[in-house]
């Protein structure tokens, strides 16, 4: 992998993380298109997650600040049934985390074909909620957070959107767009800090993790992840909040429709 390489691929995630269009999927086409094993960008995929992470962090830190506040508080206030909001939403994603990785990393070597496959049902998704009329509730419950947390980890499967699936999810359950981006941006933070720690590990495993990549990809491919990703975060909070989901359940039709087609060629 080169600068250039990572450049591109670093913007892709950064962009696709927050973005309703899949990362994993739009990072698989991409290092399907450049020729890249996962051996060559296992390093890279994980430095570019953790940029996304910190991207979370710096654009909804006054969010992040309020929930640490109130548990300090040492009450059951709304930080802190926000909070256990979070954990809730985590426990699926921990489930498939634990007893279906290989599953999951088998199913991400398997081709374009089921990326393709995924992106329509994330165009799917985002086209039902756009259309849906539910009772619009006052907060996010327990039992929301637990269904959205599910969507979460269905979204493992490369190709189907994590944001997509858990904000869809949510509108489909009557939560109020204001509520809902922000919420599946900060209940992503520990399972994607999780993955990372967990690939590190297994990286450290081989003596070659170092081999098919070199210093200055993964420094441009995090900084690119992490600037394009403090955009997306900003704006994809707005989107949502006006609705626009639509739009990209039609791109997303399109690049599943065009990847099944790469697939069979």
């Amino acid at each position: 992998m080169d600068w250039i390489q990572a450049l591109i691929l670093g913007i892709i995630q950064g962009l696709t993380e927050y973005l309703p269009v899949s990362s994993s999927g739009h990072l698989a086409i991409g290092a399907h298109l450049f020729g890249l094993q996962d051996s060559d960008n296992l390093m890279f995929t994980v430095l570019v997650h953790v940029a996304t992470v910190l991207s979370t962090l710096v654009i909804l830190w006054s969010e992040i600040d309020w929930i640490v506040r109130g548990l300090f508080k040492c009450e059951l206030n709304a930080e802190t049934r926000y909070f256990i909001n979070i954990l809730i939403s985590m426990i699926p994603v921990g489930i498939v985390g634990v007893f279906f990785k290989d599953y999951v990393e088998q199913v991400f070597g398997s081709g374009l074909l089921i990326v393709g496959i995924m992106l329509l049902v994330t165009a799917a998704l985002l086209t039902f909620s756009y259309y849906a009329k539910p009772r619009i509730k006052q907060e996010i419950s327990w039992k929301d957070a637990l269904i959205i947390g599910v969507a979460q980890a269905c979204a493992v499967m490369p190709g189907l959107s994590r944001s997509g699936s858990t904000i869809a999810t949510g509108l489909l359950l009557g939560n109020k767009k204001e509520s809902l981006a922000q919420f599946s941006f900060l209940m992503v933070i520990p399972p994607i800090l999780g993955e990372a720690l967990l690939d590190v590990l297994k990286m450290m495993k081989g003596d070659d993790v170092f081999d098919n990549i070199t210093t200055l990809p993964l420094v441009v491919g995090f900084l690119a992840a992490f600037i394009s990703g403090c955009f997306a975060c900003k704006w994809m909070i707005s989107i949502v909040k006006r609705g626009k989901l639509i739009y990209f359940g039609i791109y997303c039709a399109i690049a599943g429709i065009a990847t099944i087609i790469c697939s069979m060629m």
